[in-house]
């Protein structure tokens, strides 16, 4: 069977070709392989294959979204003479179709830490994967409905139409409902020409220019347009495409004489690589991670030493006496500086993820408490109790830190501290940005990525660093628990990383950066609104394109 009816009351039905689907699925498959395209592996006797190389591939991005954006001209062609209702639905289902699989295929390891190390059954684990992809997908569902819903104009309108609707959904997907824009369209593009965009438009921005790419590259002129019109627009298109192509390079040149060095020193990256089916258990995870950490921290050389997200998987209170006392006089009374993941608190006050900051002539520790929670994993959302309590996971309600914490000031460097996929929303770490005479020079991730075996969680968590990197022009310091462990600099490259599921130490050095990005600038002060202005322009054009044909 090669068609799909869709059937509606008291009206004929409409065929989608079951191919268009299929060409859908295939597209969102390679959308998602774009953002971590594997290139080497590694294997071992037991013939089990572990990726040890991953890069993103900036024009597999633009291809995916392409086919998918001449999917959807293909389909608005052929229901051009069919009722309103067709024509959404149809548009519709093919978005779904794309966004679902190219979600699926993104953080389709969520599934090993909700029945591996969660506990949830496997069948379970599989639907709520899918499910929340397909959820996500509606966002993405409603503007390519909407899209071949909306008559047909001139090329360059429908490409900037397409653009604004789809930076709706990017928006709508990384903001709404706590947000989770992992995998978004612009991270494919930390490598490639594109990058130069980053500091003046952000990833949204990129969101927006590759969609207005792909639909330009897929559109065709209708047929029955005199040549002369055809050839006329033609090369608006081509000169259109060979300016959004071009100009960064100019860009990348402007940006060579914005940034400023703000100093060097030395770091040091603890790798502990505890399995994270031991991690919190007291007979052997947890003795293991105090012991190793503890000598690490301890015969560190370098001026910064920095430990991953609970690296000491204890409170304050429940290590032996010694044990913390000790680590704070080694760094109070010395000449270095340590950054370390812990959880503080208690049960009358309630529990936080942070980073404890310790550095010669302290009397109390710094600290950073997590501002922006994983649902399920950090805290519960209501309604979903019943969905936690079948998992096994500890430490799952922790309380809220604030949104502009200080920086840890080190060595005339401000160090601005973020934990796990904090990196993930760079408009909150703009906020930092507001007074630039305060603005952090270096940004230091820790994570503990165990939670999703060897999957390429960690490769696209390293390329979210390397995005924000690229907006902020700042060196990112990224600690993990199992990988990947790395110095990135201001322009996004990785400057030396460990080997994944190792343990072990990366010692480097980082220069810190300062002067403000283009968009440091403006998002610290406005937000997303520009964005969202952006897309509510397109959608105001569209509807009022709606109601003219009318």
């Amino acid at each position: 069977m090669n068609t799909i009816k869709l059937m509606f009351k008291g009206e004929n039905s409409v065929q989608l070709s079951s191919w268009y689907l299929v060409l859908a699925a295939v597209a969102g498959s390679a959308h998602a392989f774009s953002l971590a395209w594997p290139v080497s592996y590694a294997s071992s006797f037991d013939l089990s294959f572990s990726v040890t190389e991953v890069v993103p591939l900036w024009w597999l991005q633009v291809i995916a979204l392409a086919s998918q954006a001449a999917l959807l001209v293909k389909v608005k062609e052929r229901c051009s003479g069919k009722t309103s209702k067709k024509k959404w639905i149809s548009g519709a289902l093919l978005g779904w179709t794309f966004s679902t699989a190219w979600l699926a295929c993104t953080f389709w390891w969520t599934f090993i830490a909700l029945h591996t190390y969660g506990g949830l059954p496997a069948v379970l684990g599989v639907v709520s994967v899918v499910s929340l992809a397909g959820l996500l997908s509606l966002y993405y569902a409603l503007v390519c409905g909407f899209y071949v819903f909306m008559p047909a104009r001139s090329p360059h309108f429908n490409s900037f139409v397409f653009a604004s609707l789809w930076l709706f959904a990017e928006l709508a997907r990384g903001v709404w409902f706590t947000g989770f824009g992992w995998g978004a369209a612009g991270y494919a593009h930390v490598d490639g020409p594109f990058a130069a965009y980053a500091p003046w438009v952000g990833a949204y921005g990129l969101c927006f220019i590759v969609a207005w790419l792909a639909m330009t590259l897929a559109q065709r002129l209708p047929v029955g347009v005199a040549s002369s019109l055809r050839r006329r627009t033609t090369a608006i298109k081509v000169l259109a495409v060979a300016c959004v192509v071009g100009l960064p390079y100019g860009l990348d040149r402007i940006g060579e004489a914005r940034s400023m060095s703000a100093g060097r020193f030395g770091v040091t990256l603890l790798q502990g690589n505890i399995p994270q089916n031991e991690k919190f258990e007291p007979g052997s995870g947890v003795p293991l991670a105090l012991k190793w950490y503890e000598e690490q921290l301890r015969n560190s050389k370098t001026s910064l030493v920095v430990a991953p997200e609970t690296s000491i998987p204890l409170l304050p209170q429940q290590l032996a006496p010694d044990y913390w006392a000790g680590l704070q006089a080694r760094f109070f009374g010395g000449e270095q500086a340590a950054l370390i993941g812990m959880p503080l608190g208690d049960f009358e006050a309630g529990y936080t993820n942070s980073v404890v900051g310790l550095k010669p002539g302290q009397t109390q520790p710094w600290r950073y408490d997590k501002h922006h929670l994983v649902p399920f994993g950090e805290f519960i959302p209501p309604l979903f109790k019943w969905f936690t309590e079948l998992m096994n996971i500890p430490l799952g309600d922790f309380n809220r830190g604030g949104l502009r914490q200080a920086p840890f000031e080190w060595r005339g460097q401000r160090l601005a501290a973020n934990i796990c996929y904090e990196n993930l929303f760079g408009e909150e770490l703009a906020q930092q940005f507001v007074d630039p005479l305060q603005a952090p020079t270096i940004f230091v991730n820790v994570s503990n990525l165990a939670w999703f075996g060897k999957s390429v969680a960690m490769d696209q968590h390293l390329q979210i660093a390397r995005m924000r990197a690229l907006e902020f022009e700042r060196p990112f310091l990224l600690a993990t628990n199992t990988g990947v462990t790395a110095i990135v600099d201001h322009r996004g490259h990785v400057v030396s990383s460990m080997p994944r599921n190792t343990r072990g130490v990366l010692v480097g050095e980082v220069e810190g950066r300062s002067g403000i990005t283009p968009f440091a600038a403006w998002v610290s002060r406005l937000g997303l609104w520009p964005y969202w202005l952006l897309a509510m322009i397109g959608a105001g054009l569209a509807v009022r394109s709606v109601f003219r044909k009318r």
